[in-house]
């Protein structure tokens, strides 16, 4: 028997039994016999907003509840989660751990901040998740590390003592989390290089990048005996032509001048662990995982939609993880888990898991919130992503987990009803033939 989980806008996720038929081949979908990267897992972000959502406005049931939904290993089973270091987009206010101009000792380095916030939210989720892995990046250094010295503009200022200053501000930060039960097990130096934006943002060159990394952050790492490893990112690009307002103006950012300029550095390349790509970085995971198989690639922040949590936005997150998946990534990560309705601190209306109302306390779970528990519920950590050719190709892909069970994840984003045929050759006996219906995302566990 084979367990076929289906969501559409007005049924979400119906549960049937189906008898699997033998199924020699199937243009529609079959696998090849190949397997690639293997599952780290997926999850959301820990954003202060959320927090805020979660226990001011809902109820302590419901927020119990999401909780539940989204860590405990039976239910969504986030594994792979993210925090930022300092304040993002998605804080209540701006902030660092050292706001005091030239403290380069970093005498004042504090994360009391986050007691109120962060931390309670990640000892939360620990409760259900015990085997929760943490990354982190900064939307922005201290402004007092920077020129010119605000926090939604500028740059890293590439002087010695202040970037020694800034790898011994990350080293403060991973012992003050280790200090409070929390492990973070991957740094990225900088959330998206390339946005400089009006909330908390920090532009990087490829080269200021890689002697940040080479020679001080890396060797400072080392020296102190962390085994956080540094991964390159999270990288929103670099998008090599993209055009910019109305008319003819256009931005050229070369990939392999930024990416190859620091991975072709043997020096800095042995202190990264992996790249991390946002979803504005899906034009280039490809180029990276194809020529750096070694590496492991991370999909770290999914598309932020505009507040409205439509059902054909849920469409195109699909799409994304289905391409995130075929081109090497091994987590896939969620962007804000909960919000209200109430426009963000910097101005943003975006997508979220859950919405909780500011004035009833009620909750909703949003469309996207389905599209991941499609694939967070059944492929588990260790899962490896199986080769598969056909017409479907673009809108279902396979996974084995450990255990021999294989997991169909299958979209139908056509406006009417399509048959469908699964086909494993090396198991004919686990054949599929059905009808998915439109506009659908799709789930099938086959023991």
């Amino acid at each position: 028997m084979t367990t076929w989980i289906s969501t559409t806008q007005e049924n979400k996720f119906v549960e049937q039994k189906i008898d699997s038929s033998t199924q020699n081949a199937s243009a529609d979908f079959q696998l090849t016999g190949e397997k690639f990267q293997a599952i780290r897992g997926f999850g959301g972000c820990f954003n202060e907003l959320g927090y805020q959502a979660l226990t001011q406005y809902a109820s302590e049931d419901d927020a119990e509840q999401v909780f539940k939904e989204l860590f405990d290993p039976s239910e969504m089973n986030f594994t792979f989660n993210r925090a930022p270091v300092g304040a993002n987009d998605f804080s209540l206010n701006w902030y660092s751990y050292d706001e005091t101009d030239g403290d380069t000792e970093l005498k004042d380095f504090s994360v009391e901040r986050d007691e109120q916030t962060l931390i309670p939210y990640i000892r939360r989720a620990q409760k259900y998740q015990p085997d929760l892995e943490l990354f982190a990046s900064p939307w922005s250094p201290p402004t007092w590390m920077k020129f010119p010295k605000v926090y939604n503009f500028g740059r890293l200022v590439m002087e010695p003592e202040n970037l020694q200053a800034y790898a011994n501000y990350f080293v403060k930060y991973v012992r003050a989390y280790a200090e409070r039960g929390i492990k973070v097990t991957y740094l990225f130096p900088q959330n998206e290089v390339f946005a400089d934006q009006k909330f908390p943002s920090c532009l990087y060159t490829s080269e200021d990048m890689k002697v940040f990394v080479r020679d001080y952050l890396g060797p400072t790492f080392e020296r102190e005996g962390l085994d956080t490893k540094i991964c390159l990112g999270t990288l929103n690009g670099p998008e090599d032509m993209a055009f910019t307002g109305v008319g003819y103006g256009m931005r050229m950012d070369n990939y392999n001048r930024w990416v190859d300029n620091i991975l072709f550095d043997d020096e800095a390349r042995k202190y990264i662990s992996g790249v991390g790509y946002q979803w504005a970085g899906r034009a280039a995971i490809q180029r990276t995982n194809e020529s750096w198989p070694e590496l492991e690639i991370f999909q770290t922040e999914s598309e932020c939609g505009n507040g409205e949590n439509a059902w054909d936005y849920a469409e195109y997150i699909f799409h994304l993880m289905n391409h995130y998946f075929r081109n090497g990534s091994t987590t896939y990560t969620y962007w804000n888990m909960v919000l209200t309705e109430v426009v963000s601190t910097w101005g943003w209306m975006q997508n979220s898991l859950y919405t909780v109302n500011s004035q009833t306390g009620e909750l909703t779970r949003n469309p996207e919130y389905y599209v991941m528990k499609h694939f967070a519920k059944f492929v588990k950590p260790g899962a490896r992503v199986l080769g598969s050719t056909g017409h479907f190709n673009s809108m279902a892909i396979a996974f084995e987990n450990e255990d021999g069970t294989v997991v169909v994840v299958a979209q139908n984003a056509l406006d009417k009803d399509m048959p469908f045929t699964f086909a494993n050759p090396a198991r004919p006996e686990q054949g599929l033939s059905v009808t998915l219906p439109a506009r659908s995302f799709n789930t099938f566990v086959l023991d």
